[in-house]
């Protein structure tokens, strides 16, 4: 009886751990900064941080949209808006997390900007 039941306990183990792996794997996480919104087209253009590499990311009506106030829909309009109102200030765009698969974003985390960069 012992035996079958560290068995047991051995393959629920192994089930949760292949589970969490496997979780992680279909989700990707891209760092980088948002330079383009495509209301229409409901497509974002984001620049990853490092590689300067532009990807662009299909949102749905799924995507959820994540700052330090609370989370909601992404509103495509409003982003775009907050965009532009950062590339007027000189930057680049608003930096981000996109948490995405192929079917598209589910999920957008603004990213706080660091007091350092915020003074220049």
């Amino acid at each position: 009886m012992l035996n079958r039941r560290g068995l047991l306990r051995g393959f629920a183990t192994l089930g949760v751990a292949m589970a969490v792996v496997m979780g992680s794997v279909f989700a990707d996480e891209l760092m980088g900064v948002i330079t383009k919104v495509d209301a229409d087209a409901k497509k974002l253009t984001v620049v990853e941080k490092g590689t300067d590499k532009e990807v662009v990311v299909e949102v749905n009506d799924g995507t959820e949209y994540v700052t330090k106030k609370g989370s909601s829909k992404v509103d495509l309009e409003k982003l775009e808006k907050r965009v532009a109102k950062a590339q007027e200030k000189g930057r680049k765009g608003v930096a981000v997390k996109v948490t995405h698969e192929k079917a598209g974003a589910s999920k957008i985390e603004a990213v706080a900007r660091k007091k350092a960069a915020a003074a220049d």
